[in-house]
């Protein structure tokens, strides 16, 4: 066992680290290049950012030595206490944190900015595979789904009152490790269905969302159930309650709308038809009435939460992806200015340090979020599609490893590794093409910043450091 430990170099996937060696260098260029002062040109100048990102990652490679340096079952045994640290330091945040950019998401340490919120998802990564590698634990018993999802919400919940709708939505990643490990793929379609469903209820009157919503139930009823006769019962009790509703409201002169007569009616027709249900066993219509419930719900909330949780920029920027507004000049204006470069760029690019969109600063947050259009604008079509094919055999590395794993605490944290990495590079590289909102995530080991580059880092080197020791890892 001794000289296994001693071993560990040769244990090592040396692929994956030289994968995470180019995208940090890679990375760094494309900082220096976005940032690029010609009266600081050296490299190590710590007055600028690319200074600045030098240090981290010098820094970043101690704390990945650190972390190879110690043993598997650090990980495991203390994932509970570092999860319920990241839970503290968010709670800190929220008391102690300095504000930049509209959010509390930093706590300064001498000087230094650090965003508990990028830690926060090792933490729940650590602590979620802890809990689904324990014995007797499924995702098929509704109440260890809950326990599962409660990991997840917790932190995100802290993180959203910061407010940072952004790396909140991160953690929505995590969804894909539940499907791996058990959730049905029915739950995950609903779910997608009701990201849709939210998307369709901004774009379209919310009762014509209502009448197609009930249309496709009693359609999915008919083909489900195959009982023409009681789906058409069920329409005409619906029909009736809204009927009577109707007139009842209207002899009284009290004005009401079609989609509190359609919602109303189905509340009513849930007391008639449930003893129905009930006698008769209908357990798919019992389940379908409810998803319809749910859904009916889901649509009367989309306004309120829409309107009142959601910051104006925040709205203006959703509005602006659905196409239903256009700020060219405001909100819309980073992502506006992030085409252009990238579009500049054409084939080949405009070569280092000769982007003209980079230099005059015409891209707010170039080398943080926006860190994408500095890499189309000077390298081109061909400098994009290599880091976007780079990314994904680096993501397709990180799953094979994931799937080797022996130890059910190996394999779902690698899982999350993967399922975090590809959010972050989906969203961030989608976000600077227009094709998802600016919600202000990092690319990882491209963006500037040390939190998140140190994050990334530790994320990436724990599972390499429990893929090492695979073939003796039981947990």
């Amino acid at each position: 066992m001794e000289r296994s430990r001693n071993n560990i170099l040769g244990r090592i996937d040396w692929l994956t680290v030289l994968m995470y060696l180019l995208l940090v260098t890679f990375g760094l260029i494309n900082i220096y290049s976005s940032a690029y002062n010609e009266a600081h040109p050296r490299l190590f100048d710590f007055s600028m950012r690319y200074g600045k990102q030098f240090y981290w990652i010098l820094l970043t490679l101690v704390i990945a030595t650190v972390i190879l340096a110690l043993h598997p079952r650090f990980y495991y045994f203390f994932a509970w206490p570092l999860y319920l640290l990241s839970l503290l330091l968010l709670v800190m945040v929220l008391v102690i944190g300095a504000t930049i950019h509209g959010s509390t998401s930093w706590i300064s340490v001498a000087g230094v900015h650090i965003q508990p919120s990028e830690f926060a998802k090792v933490a729940t990564a650590l602590v979620l595979a802890r809990y689904l590698s324990e014995y007797n634990v499924t995702l098929e018993h509704f109440r260890d789904l809950v326990k599962a999802s409660l990991i997840i919400i917790a932190p995100a919940a802290l993180i959203m009152l910061q407010p940072d709708m952004g790396s909140a939505f991160v953690f929505i990643a995590f969804i894909l490790v539940l499907y791996r490990e058990g959730l049905r793929a029915e739950v995950l379609l609903i779910g997608f269905l009701f990201i849709v469903l939210f998307i369709i209820t901004l774009i379209v009157d919310k009762t014509i969302v209502l009448g197609i919503l009930l249309g496709l139930a009693l359609l999915i009823h008919l083909l489900v159930e195959k009982k023409p006769l009681l789906t058409v019962k069920g329409a005409v009790i619906l029909v009736a309650t809204g009927g009577i509703l109707w007139l009842g409201m209207t002899l009284l002169h009290k004005g009401i709308s079609l989609y509190t007569v359609i919602f109303l009616s189905l509340l009513a027709g849930t007391v008639i038809l449930l003893p129905f249900i009930y006698r008769l066993k209908l357990v798919r219509t019992a389940i379908l009435y409810g998803v319809l419930i749910l859904a009916m719900l889901f649509t009367f909330s989309v306004n309120y939460v829409f309107n009142n949780i959601l910051e104006p920029h925040q709205r203006t920027r959703i509005n602006i992806v659905l196409g239903i507004e256009s700020d060219p000049y405001g909100s819309g204006y980073n992502v506006n200015q992030s085409k252009i470069a990238i579009g500049s760029g054409g084939f080949t690019g405009k070569g280092f340090l000769r982007g003209t969109q980079t230099k005059f600063n015409f891209v707010p947050e170039q080398s943080t979020d926006f860190i994408f259009c500095t890499v189309g604008e000077e390298w081109g079509f061909l400098g994009t599609f290599g880091v976007i094919a780079f990314y994904i055999l680096f993501l397709m590395r990180i799953l094979y490893l994931a799937e080797r794993q022996r130890s059910a605490f190996s394999r779902v944290y690698g899982y999350s590794v993967f399922s975090l990495f590809s959010f972050h590079v989906l969203v961030n590289i989608g976000m600077t093409i227009g094709l998802f909102p600016v919600i202000g995530i990092p690319l990882p080991f491209f963006s500037y910043g040390g939190s998140s580059l140190w994050a990334f880092t530790i994320l990436l080197f724990i599972f390499i450091r429990l893929d090492a020791d695979r073939l003796e890892m039981t947990f």
